[in-house]
């Protein structure tokens, strides 16, 4: 799926501090975003392996822009986990 600028901006608004889309919460954001529609898709198409592989990179690229989120600012990681609902 491919979101459009104005889907972005809506989830940049909703999830960022300053109005950057490049900011490490914002790109998490719009990860969290297609992983959840990649999920759904996964879910009725249980065959499909190719967008099963790349919901695996996204994951793990998620997953280590919130380690190094964690790293450089707490307050935007937890900020970020419970806006998203993440982790519990």
């Amino acid at each position: 799926m491919i979101l459009l600028g104005e889907e972005k901006d809506i989830i940049a608004k909703q999830c960022a501090i300053e109005d950057k889309l490049g900011e490490t919460s914002v790109q998490v954001a719009l990860l969290s975003f297609r992983i959840r529609f990649l999920t759904l898709h996964l879910k009725i198409n249980k065959k499909d392996n190719h967008s099963r592989y790349g919901l695996f990179q996204m994951i793990n690229k998620r997953k280590k822009l919130l380690k190094y989120l964690k790293k450089k600012n707490r307050n935007y990681y937890f900020f970020s986990i419970k806006a998203l609902f993440i982790r519990n």
